[in-house]
């Protein structure tokens, strides 16, 4: 049996590369291969009836989407309705791996095709560091711009845990087995050792169908943070620094150092940073407390130690030098000294015994941090070292001696990647930014107001008395709490997550924690409550006269440990941050936090809530706004901005291609400061390959280089015609907003439509993330996490989170009486805003390949789960009315009839892979309506009913893989 090929979700600039007919054809050879492997295992384990039962689904599936008029979604309903509930398992698992095993086929294929294009030598590809070094050369940026940018730049993706990420780590684990020996295929190989290859591929296809896709137990927190920190040894450790090595080679070949007197950054310069929110995250998750963030950052530290010592022991093995055949530096001979080794054996070879120093201080640092188990234990005993930046000194000391008496090329070996994981990672690994909601701590200083007999009702006061209260006792010497006092759970465990972020920043260094996020920032006092607590805790140490006056205290100077990060979420939030952080900025003690913290600010923008609240095409536009503003608010104000993108995998989630999103952001708004979430399924994506990974991690530098350095000019639109497609945009957007809320929050029933006609309730129910689905009990819109809530619009075909809205939009504007704008020269005006503003081009790009993966035909068939057949038809009519509006809205601003038609590849591989998608689906629908029937079968509501539906949302989301 086998499977038509698919889009590799992550080429390097989020869509397909160019594929030759010979690769396409290479790439089918091997998804059949594959697939008939798959297809053997099936029929082996289940038998022929269920493997005959698979295949007569397969084909009548594709059929429907290939020959229509032959078949008809009966055909294929009548099959999947007949099913029984063990049947139906087995199908659907079948489909699921289908899909799992595509994903790992383009995967390879389309890092093959990368490989082989530069190779050739052919251009460097979109989204690649030579392409944006090309673009600003042709744009005239000089080079020691281009190197003072990566000397200043900040750019960090954030690995956060991610409740649609459906996979097990087993099985994970297991394909990127199935993915090495499917490369070793293309080798040289000996005839045998291809039939043991391929025994090995049919060996791992049947441990995989024989492996659990659905875990049986939530995922605690811990098991959130293991999972995240695979990806360091699977890309991380080894590509980032080879990254760094890897531009810092292009800059200085491009722009030579004796041009313009400065060197080509290095690792040193920390342009490129990891985050992480697993363990730190609080918001709405009760499972995230202190013991979570130790267990965060020992975890963290303990595998950048392990790494450490690892590095350390193999540099001996090849740097075993000899002194009778090369001298070496003083410093080198000294670090020698101090190894303790007394073995004769190494007396000649300096290198390796200075490597036994090393190793001993490691291994102490490492006991100071908690490590108990050692693989190989040191020869002697020392001191730690106090600080990262003491043991990449001691690395120097190996380099330079290198370099001087041995040659670069020496240097050049591990060595060198070493040293720059160490500038890197320090011994923190990645830091750990912490999050919680606005209300926990208008909560939290509420009782601590009450308790000290301060204000017995902080929480009732207006604003600007909180503001008020707030400034006072962040200017009085005195703490409110008390440790004779009692506090509730609450309180007490919110005040011992600041001070054990005080313990880990002493621990393991400042890096290790610096950023504190607010979310639901929509007031003044949000930012101030935060600051605060810091002081509560010993975050916020401030400096006081010795002498005062009638006017009490009077601080003189204050280091804040802590950035407080405002995260605006909402439309209503989006359109306020600028006047929140103006009113915020002209308080002196604030101004003097942001002085002290290098005069930059950082600001987290929400693109699942803003969606959620506003729709597709208001999102953006006030997503856009919003940054703008800032910008403007702060050049004003001389300080440096730095926006963090809250960005998802889904396209309503801000989800799409990386490099087209950043390149879209307002001009002026990049400028080299820049951090990113990375999430869930997305980082499975990205960095389980190194090799892609590694792509991942160029293609975010490569277009935050472009989109900070780029002259405006030179980026497409500007002035009088970017003031002529923001205007229009504007009235797109109250349009698209109104049709939005009105299906939305102004529907009568549609909550009860939402939750009856997609999985939501069962998604809540999946074992993937130590986050409930819901902030509440309650089955309100504005209470579902945005996360699931488009994770379901994805499962049930209609990824309405993507589009809805901007039918209405466009054609509502166009027939808009307007005596300056008449019909025609609107027209004109949306095409040209497509074609030359990378702002709407990006996000109608996006919007292309939703539509193209909606299937209207399928969502009806979830509506019908819908009990009340009034609200069914009423909100569906407008759902179906509203897509064709969008489908006529498209073709007309874009003169494409078909959809991805820039893109066939993609077109062609979705076409495809819908025929393995939809009796999922069908089967998803069938397996709800029993479960759901207050009359069924005690088999359709027992634990196996229940992992049916949870294997079709497995299956679904494998197949469309952003969905998320």
């Amino acid at each position: 049996m086998a499977i038509p090929h698919k889009e590799n979700g992550l080429p390097l600039n989020g869509r397909s590369s160019g594929y030759s007919d010979k690769t396409d054809a290479a790439m089918r050879a091997d998804i059949r291969m594959m697939g008939y492997m798959l297809g053997d295992v099936i029929r082996e384990r289940e038998g022929d009836e269920i493997f005959n039962l698979i295949e007569n689904i397969r084909q009548t599936a594709v059929g429907l989407r290939k020959t229509p008029g032959r078949y008809t979604p009966d055909d294929l309903n009548n099959l999947i309705r007949n099913l029984s509930r063990n049947q139906a398992i087995s199908v659907v698992r079948a489909f699921s791996y289908f899909s799992h095993i595509s994903n790992i086929v383009i995967d390879k294929h389309d890092n093959r095709r990368y490989r082989e294009a530069r190779i050739a030598g052919e251009p460097p590809p979109q989204g690649s560091l030579g392409y944006a070094l090309d673009r600003l050369d042709e744009a005239s940026v000089p080079g020691a711009e281009i190197k003072k940018f990566l000397r200043e730049a900040f750019i960090s993706p954030v690995l956060t845990a991610h409740p649609t990420e459906v996979q097990r780590k087993s099985t994970l684990d297991n394909e990127r087995e199935i993915a090495y020996f499917l490369n070793e295929l293309d080798g040289d190989v000996t005839p045998q050792e291809r039939k043991r290859i391929m025994e090995i591929l049919h060996g791992r296809i049947a441990a995989l169908w024989q492996t659990r896709l659905l875990r049986y137990t939530r995922l605690s927190v811990e098991d959130e943070i293991n999972n995240a920190l695979s990806y360091y040894r699977l890309t991380f450790l080894e590509e980032l620094p080879e990254l760094y090595h890897a531009i810092q080679d292009e800059i200085g070949e491009r722009y030579p150092e004796a041009e313009d007197g400065i060197p080509a950054p290095d690792s040193r310069c920390r342009y490129v940073q990891m985050g992480c929110w697993i363990g730190g995250d609080r918001d709405g998750n009760p499972n995230v407390n202190a013991s979570t963030m130790l267990e965060a950052l020992e975890r963290q530290s303990h595998l950048i130690l392990e790494y450490y010592l690892e590095q350390v022991h193999d540099l001996g093995a090849e740097l075993p030098l000899s002194s009778m055949l090369n001298p070496v530096s003083e410093a080198l001979q000294a670090l020698a000294d101090t190894s303790q080794d007394t073995s004769h054996h190494r007396d000649d070879e300096p290198y390796r015994r200075a490597l036994i120093a090393i190793y001993n201080r490691l291994a102490a640092t490492s006991r100071a941090l908690d490590m108990q188990t050692f693989t190989r234990h040191e020869v002697g005993k020392d001191r730690p070292y106090e600080k990262p930046e003491d043991f990449s000194a001691d690395l120097q000391i190996l380099i330079d001696s290198l370099n001087e008496h041995a040659g670069r090329r020496v240097a050049g070996l591990r060595i060198a990647s070493l040293k720059a994981a160490v500038d890197i990672f320090g011994f923190h690994l990645s830091t750990l930014d912490m999050r919680q909601s606005s209300d926990v701590h208008e909560r939290t200083l509420a009782e601590l107001f009450a308790v000290a007999r301060v204000e017995l009702n902080y929480a009732g006061l207006p604003e600007e008395k909180k503001v008020e209260l707030l400034l006072s006792e962040l200017s009085q010497p005195r703490l409110l709490y008390s440790p004779f006092a009692e506090y509730s759970a609450g309180t007490a465990s919110e005040l011992d997550i600041f001070r054990t972020a005080h313990l880990i920043r002493h621990k393991y260094g400042k890096r290790a924690i610096r950023n504190y996020i607010i979310s639901h920032t929509e007031t003044v006092s949000d930012l101030l409550e935060v600051y605060l607590l810091q002081k509560e805790s010993g975050l916020l140490r401030i400096q006081w006269e010795t002498q005062t006056d009638d006017n009490g205290p009077k601080w003189l100077d204050a280091t804040l440990e802590l950035m407080a990060v405002p995260l605006f979420e909402t439309i209503q939030d989006l359109q306020r941050a600028a006047k929140i952080m103006s009113d915020v900025m002209d308080i002196p003690m604030v101004r003097h936090f942001i002085e002290k913290q290098g005069n930059i600010q950082e600001i987290m923008l929400g693109y699942s809530d803003s969606n959620k609240d506003g729709g597709y095409l208001t999102s953006h536009w006030e997503l856009y706004r919003a940054e703008q503003s800032l910008v403007n608010l702060f050049n004003s104000r001389g300080v440096r901005l730095r926006f963090f993108h809250g960005r998802g995998g889904t396209v309503g989630r801000g989800g799409g291609p990386t490099y087209e999103a950043i390149l879209a952001q307002p001009h002026g708004t990049v400028n080299g400061q820049m951090r990113l979430t990375e999430q869930g399924e997305m980082i499975a994506f990205k960095y389980s390959h190194a090799e892609i990974g590694r792509r991942n991690l160029e293609l975010i530098v490569s277009a935050a280089l472009e989109a900070s350095l780029m002259p405006e000019k030179q980026t497409g639109v500007y002035g009088k015609t970017l003031q002529r497609f923001e205007s229009a945009m504007s009235e797109l957007s109250d349009i698209a907003y109104r049709a939005y809320r009105n299906l939305v929050y102004d529907t009568p029933g549609f909550q009860d439509y939402f939750f009856q006609s997609t999985p939501i309730s069962e998604i809540a129910q999946l074992n993937i993330g130590s986050r409930p689905a819901s902030r509440s009990a309650s089955r309100r819109i504005e209470d579902l996490r945005a996360i699931p809530w488009s994770f379901s619009w994805g499962q049930c075909r209609l990824l309405l989170p993507g589009w809805f809205g901007f039918g209405t939009a466009v054609m509502t504007w166009l027939d808009r009486p307007s005596a300056d704008l008449p019909r025609d020269k609107k027209l004109r005006l949306l095409q040209s805003m497509y074609r030359d503003w990378p702002f709407f081009t990006s996000m109608l790009s996006n919007m292309d390949m939703v539509l193209t993966k909606t299937d209207m035909n399928i969502a009806e068939r979830y509506a019908q789960l819908v009990t009340d057949e009034k609200l069914r038809n009423t909100v569906f009519t407008v759902i179906r009315e509203e897509y064709a509006r969008t489908l006529a809205a498209f073709e007309i601003v874009t003169g494409e009839k078909e959809r991805l038609v820039n893109n066939p590849h993609l077109a062609r591989s979705l076409r495809d892979r819908f025929a393995y998608i939809d009796p999922i689906n069908y089967l998803q629908i069938e397996l709800l309506k029993r479960h759901r029937d207050p009359y069924t079968a005690p088999e359709n509501t027992d634990a196996r009913a229940h992992r049916g539906i949870h294997l079709s949302i497995n299956g679904i989301s494998a197949g469309m893989r952003n969905t998320g």
